[in-house]
C-alpha cells in the first residue's frame, strides 16, 4: 500500500506550547472560556466568548455532539505484599456489548491497562469497599496479554445486586488526562463531563461540549437550531502520542461508534448545515459514509468497520446522499432503531470531507492525530495562523482550555 498521506511528515505539525498555557482546570462558568472564529472566508481569525455561540449560529443548522459519558475506569488495588496495582478499563471484552457489560451483575472480562505488572504475575487481587452501607469485595483476574499494553482482565465481585457500572462508580476513579500533571479530584467528576452526557464507556470526555451550559442550549433552540447527537466512546489511544517520523508509522485506535435513524434522517435532510461538536463528532459522522459505501456493497452482511487508511485506498463512487440511503434503507430493512459499529478512521490532511461543514473544537497537543485532523478541515496553511492567534492572545490549550468554531476550508 503506497498512499501519499501516508508521508505526511508529523514535525510539520508541531509547534511551541508552553506549559502554563495548557489549562489544569476549568473555568468557573463553562460557557465564558473564550471562542475562537475562523469563517474561512476572511482570511483572519477573530474571537469572542462561547456564550456567544447561539449568535454564530442560524435557524436550520444541526448541532451535533457526542453523549457519550466517561466512566470512573481506573481501580487501584494493593497486594499483601503492598505493591500498589492500578487496573485501566478501556473497554469490554466479554461480553463485549457496552450496555451488557456496565449492566452485567455477574461479573465480566475487560480489556485493560495494567500499571506495575511485573508486581502481579500470579494470583487475585482483591478489595473491599462500601456501596451505601454495603460491604462489596471486588476480585480481578489477569487473563491474558492482547497486544502491546493491552491485557484481559477478569472481575467478579460477592454481591449480585450490583452492576458493574455501580462498583465502577463507588471503587473507580475518573481518569483525567495525562498532560494535566495532576491527581484527579472530587471537582473533575462534574467537570470532566458535558451537561448532556449520559451513554457511558469513554476513558476521556469529548472535550469540545464542555463548554456547553443548560442556557445556551436552550438558546440555541429558541433561535431554532437543530441538536441531536451521536455517540463514540472515547479510548485512552487518543493521548496515545504519534511517534514515528511519518504519520503512515502510526496506528490509529479503534472506537465504539452509535448513531440513530432519526440522527441519520436528520442529517440526509440538512447535509449542507451540519456543525459537529469536537473531533469525535466529526469521527463519527465522516465514518458514516464509507459504512453506507460497505453496505451497498455488501447489503445483507456488511462489515461495520472503518479501516484506518480507507478514505484514502479507495475510489469510491457514491454520493453521500447515496451512503446515507444505503445505511437508512439497511436499517429498515433490519428493523433496527441505531446503527452500531467501529471505526479507526483517520482523519489528515488530503482527506475529503463529506458531511461536516463546521466544527467545534479545543486547541490540541503539537504533533497529535487531533491537530492533522484540525490542519485537514481547515487547510495545512492556515492551522498555524490558527493556533498562532490563538498563543497571542492568551487562549487556553487542550482539554479545560478555550474553544473554536471552524468553517470547512476548500482546498
Amino acid at each position: 500500500m503506497n498512499i501519499e498521506q501516508q508521508h505526511i511528515r508529523i514535525e510539520d505539525y508541531n509547534y511551541n506550547l508552553p506549559d502554563e498555557r495548557i489549562a489544569k482546570y476549568p473555568l468557573e462558568e463553562r460557557d465564558h472560556s473564550q471562542l475562537l472564529i475562523w469563517d474561512g472566508i476572511s482570511g483572519e481569525p477573530t474571537h469572542r466568548h462561547f456564550y456567544d455561540i447561539p449568535d454564530l449560529l442560524h435557524a436550520g443548522d444541526t448541532l451535533i455532539y457526542n453523549n457519550t459519558k466517561v466512566i470512573q475506569a481506573r481501580l487501584h488495588f494493593a497486594k499483601e505484599t503492598g505493591a500498589l496495582i492500578e487496573i485501566f478499563c478501556l473497554e469490554p471484552h466479554e461480553p463485549a456489548n457496552y450496555e451488557e457489560a456496565f449492566s452485567s451483575t455477574r461479573g465480566g472480562v475487560w480489556k485493560c491497562m495494567v500499571g506495575n505488572l511485573k508486581k502481579w504475575k500470579q494470583g487475585i487481587l482483591s478489595r473491599d469497599f462500601y456501596i451505601g452501607n454495603i460491604n462489596v469485595t471486588l476480585s480481578a483476574e489477569y487473563v491474558e496479554e492482547v497486544g502491546g499494553m493491552s491485557h484481559l482482565i477478569r472481575f467478579s465481585w460477592n454481591d449480585p445486586q450490583f452492576s458493574f457500572a455501580q462498583i465502577l462508580e463507588a471503587a473507580g476513579e475518573l481518569p483525567i488526562p495525562p498532560y494535566l500533571n495532576r491527581e484527579t479530584e472530587d471537582r473533575d467528576k462534574e467537570t470532566y463531563q458535558t451537561v448532556y452526557s449520559k451513554i457511558e464507556g469513554s476513558v476521556a470526555a469529548p472535550t469540545a461540549g464542555l463548554h456547553f451550559t443548560l442556557p445556551v442550549l436552550r438558546r440555541l433552540a429558541l433561535n431554532g437550531v437543530n441538536e441531536d447527537e451521536v455517540t463514540l466512546h472515547v479510548g485512552a489511544g487518543t493521548f496515545h502520542p504519534v511517534k514515528s517520523e511519518e504519520i503512515g508509522g502510526h496506528p490509529m485506535h479503534t472506537e465504539f461508534i452509535s448513531v440513530n435513524k432519526s440522527t441519520l434522517e436528520r442529517i440526509r435532510k440538512h447535509l449542507d448545515h451540519v456543525v459537529a461538536v469536537g473531533t469525535t463528532s466529526v469521527r463519527t459522522l465522516e465514518s458514516l459514509y464509507y459504512l453506507g459505501c460497505r453496505i451497498a456493497a455488501n447489503p445483507e452482511a456488511p462489515v461495520m468497520h472503518v479501516d484506518q487508511w480507507e478514505p484514502y485506498d479507495n475510489a469510491y463512487t457514491l454520493t453521500t446522499e447515496e451512503a446515507l440511503d444505503a445505511i437508512l434503507n439497511y436499517l429498515n430493512k433490519k428493523h433496527l432503531w441505531t446503527l452500531e459499529a467501529t471505526t479507526q478512521i483517520l482523519i489528515v490532511p488530503g482527506f475529503q470531507f463529506r458531511i461536516v461543514g463546521r466544527m467545534m473544537t479545543n486547541f490540541h497537543q503539537p504533533k497529535s492525530t487531533l491537530l492533522l485532523l484540525v490542519a485537514a478541515f481547515v487547510g495545512e496553511q492556515n492551522w498555524r495562523k490558527i493556533y498562532d492567534y490563538a498563543l497571542a492572545n492568551d487562549f487556553r490549550f487542550l482539554s479545560y482550555g478555550d474553544s473554536s468554531i471552524l468553517t470547512l476550508t476548500k482546498q
